[in-house]
């Protein structure tokens, strides 16, 4: 620690008066504020008592530097501050000293670095230097940039959920009901008939446009357009298609076979959807211009390969059946949002109704 020097009081230039000490003439030189026993101090700053402490507990030090900072007859004083400071805001050693703050005693913080008044640099609430922002080391953006892409890939896949599920439905269903109501138009027409218009010869149908509609009551209340055809853009359009290959399907009109037909069972209309709902004992009708032909169900495979076509042929294995006769196949992917395996349901002919000219439906369809 060092020690503040010593120094002599100078002899006082004039005479010095004790304020209130015995034999004090009125109006002697007094110090304004001044302690009764009290000095005035050899520079006229304050008063000492007889041992050079000032009435508030400070020593006066003669000299440039005596004055306390804060003493309001120092220059560069501030009042209600501690400490020592020289004319201008200077300590004792000649360094200038901060401005301190009225109410906290601490340095403004406009007089830090970086401030108002000391521009250098960004500080803290006490004048002291602020840490610079940290940057992101290559570990943090590293997973920033992986969470910004697993983001954008959920709502890129979110998107593609709904187009697959709802919007291809939207989109497949006013296909087919638009070849649906052209088959009908044309059924009122009196086209697909043979150019000779003989009653007695089988009518010729377009496949490519379409031969009839399926009703299953307990799948679906819609009636399902039926064309040539299981490939995808065929089966996109909304509808169900007879199988063309690998074993070709029989028609409803044929004296024999097997009429085996395919669809979605999700996205692009869905039409098999809900074939889980279809039970043995279940009517299962096909309409064409001319007939109505009632299928009744008689076995269900819930799970088989999708690569078992024995589930077509004329006599369908795994059915039941023995004999050959007149049937239907309802085929689909199983399970629900996925192509893993077939399911299959299986009907049998019981009846054919002919066509009404008010086209009336069979009980079938009227009373479930």
């Amino acid at each position: 620690m060092s020690k503040r020097p010593m120094t002599t009081p100078r002899e006082p230039a004039g005479p010095v008066h004790t304020s209130g000490a015995p034999g004090t003439e009125p109006g002697a030189d007094t110090a304004p504020g001044s302690t009764p026993g009290a000095t005035v101090s050899p520079d006229g700053t304050g008063t000492t008592d007889a041992e050079g402490a000032g009435t508030d507990g400070t020593v006066r030090v003669p000299g440039p530097y005596a004055a306390d900072v804060g003493d309001a007859s120092a220059p560069g004083g501030t009042p209600g501050a501690t400490g020592t400071t020289g004319p201008a805001g200077r300590d004792r050693d000649g360094r200038a000293a901060p401005a301190l703050d009225k109410t906290t005693d601490a340095p403004r913080s406009g007089d830090g670095p970086g401030r108002p008044g000391n521009p250098g640099g960004p500080t803290d609430a006490v004048g002291g230097p602020s840490p610079a922002p940290r940057r992101p080391g290559p570990v943090a953006l590293a997973v920033g940039v992986f969470g910004e892409l697993m983001i954008t890939a959920g709502v890129l896949l979110g998107l593609f959920v709904v187009y697959s599920l709802w919007w291809t439905n939207v989109v497949a269903n006013q296909e087919a009901n638009r070849a649906g109501d052209a088959i009908r138009e044309s059924w009122q027409a009196g086209g697909d008939t043979e150019e000779n218009g003989d009653p007695e010869e089988p009518r010729v149908y377009r496949p490519e446009d379409g031969i009839g509609f399926l009703h299953v009551p307990t799948m679906t209340g819609d009636e399902i357009l039926v064309k040539e055809g299981i490939d995808l853009p065929t089966l996109n359009g909304g509808i169900a298609g007879y199988y063309d290959q690998p074993v070709e399907s029989a028609m409803p009109w044929d004296e024999e076979g097997n009429f085996s037909l395919a669809a979605h069972r999700d996205g692009h209309g869905a039409k098999f959807h809900d074939i889980h709902k279809v039970r043995e004992g279940d009517p299962v009708v096909f309409e064409t211009r001319d007939s109505w032909y009632v299928y009744r169900v008689f076995s269900i495979l819930p799970e088989t390969s999708r690569y078992d076509i024995g589930v077509l042929d004329p006599i369908p294995e795994g059915s039941g059946a023995t004999e050959p006769g007149r049937y239907i196949t309802l085929t689909t992917c199983t399970p629900i949002f996925t192509s893993t395996y077939r399911y299959i349901v299986w009907g049998e002919l019981e009846r054919v109704e002919p066509m009404s000219a008010e086209r009336t439906p069979p009980p079938e369809l009227t009373e479930s």
